[in-house]
């Protein structure tokens, strides 16, 4: 419970792709608290050395069978299944969230996704974040992102923008010219020891992602590694996310770290993963995979099949998640509020700051 009375302005009621109604008791308990589970391991030893063959090579001239066809030893299977629901967020936007619902409230180290469908003049206006990542990544139109820091610019198609808010972040993020905009925001969380960092951007032209096509299969490779091809995003909490397009009969073998939590999110179309014999899945399901060493995925309809692959180590720290601040503790929870408040410890220039319109 919070022992001390906040002012939150009206900008913290605009949170990007995920307005948690955080200021309403009625629709969220105050502070939403995950005990730290169990550790697991990174790597099992039996399988190291299969790992580190596949994940050594960087080439993009020369993929070699073992890049296509990687032996799983364990493979994962579908373990729930949950559809994104449609809700409002933001100023007049629509977002299908999965993980943040009640059914996937977190994912160790994710927080959240949103898929968001939104034009003009909706959008997601000044707004705070602390504690955690934000990576978006836009599908289809123009967002215009601005930060209290001076930063800014237009993530365009394809195009990828991975935030570190660390300490502080006061930004926008809204739709350029007339079109319907499409895309995802995905929340990853940071350790402890990192969620007080100086905040970061790295960013992703849509011609700069790394990009692979062998055998019906099409793959952007946004953090991570896949078919022997690694991406230049650095990921804090070590983070795999791949965009794959598979053709009509097409079927996929990819290896992900063993220990790591894994998900697929699909956009588009419908596929069989985890067993070939089991029950397709169609857009807007996210799919929680079993524990193993990769994931196997088939498409057996006779239309393309796009889908997200991500995974992250797990931090095994508890989290307390309010609104657009996630920390360890109610306490620093508390203080978060208080900086925001009173444009202190990260928040110094959010006093004057306000998005240009």
């Amino acid at each position: 419970m919070l022992t001390k009375k906040f002012f939150v302005p009206n900008r913290l009621q605009k949170s990007s792709f995920s307005n948690l109604k955080l200021l309403n008791p009625l629709l969220l308990p105050q502070f939403a608290l995950i005990p730290k589970p169990k550790s697991i391991s990174f790597l099992t030893k039996q399988n190291k050395k299969s790992f580190s063959a596949i994940m050594s090579s960087t080439s993009t001239n020369t993929i070699s069978d073992l890049h296509e066809n990687p032996q799983i030893l364990k493979p994962r299977t579908v373990i729930k299944k949950v559809l994104a629901q449609e809700q409002a967020e933001g100023v007049g936007a629509t977002v299908r969230r999965s993980i943040g619902r009640p059914e996937l409230r977190n994912f160790d180290p994710f927080l959240l996704l949103d898929y968001a469908t939104f034009s003009p003049p909706a959008g997601f206006p000044d707004h705070p974040h602390r504690g955690f990542e934000t990576v978006t990544y836009v599908l289809e139109g123009n967002l215009a992102h601005e930060d209290f820091a001076g930063h800014k610019g237009t993530i365009g198609p394809g195009d990828l923008q991975w935030m570190t808010a660390g300490r502080g972040i006061l930004h926008s993020e809204m739709p350029v010219g007339n079109s319907v905009n499409k895309g995802l925001q995905l929340w990853i969380n940071l350790s402890s020891k990192d969620k007080m960092i100086e905040p970061n951007y790295q960013e992703l032209q849509s011609k700069d992602i790394n990009r692979v096509q062998k055998q019906g299969v099409d793959v952007r490779i946004i953090a991570g590694e896949a078919f022997g091809v690694r991406s230049p995003i650095y990921t804090r909490t070590p983070t795999m996310y791949l965009d794959f397009t598979m053709n009509p009969g097409a079927q996929l073998h990819q290896l992900i770290p063993e220990g790591w939590n894994a998900f697929v999110y699909i956009i588009d179309g419908e596929g069989v993963f985890g067993n070939e014999g089991s029950s397709p899945a169609w857009s807007h399901h996210t799919l929680v995979l079993s524990n193993g060493d990769g994931v196997r995925a088939w498409n057996k309809s006779e239309k393309p099949l796009r889908f997200l692959l991500i995974a992250g180590k797990p931090i095994n720290e508890p989290v307390v998640q309010y609104g657009p601040f996630v920390m360890n503790t109610n306490e620093e929870i508390e203080q978060a509020f208080e900086d925001y408040q009173f444009c202190k410890n990260g928040f110094e220039k959010a006093r004057y700051w306000k998005r240009r319109a």
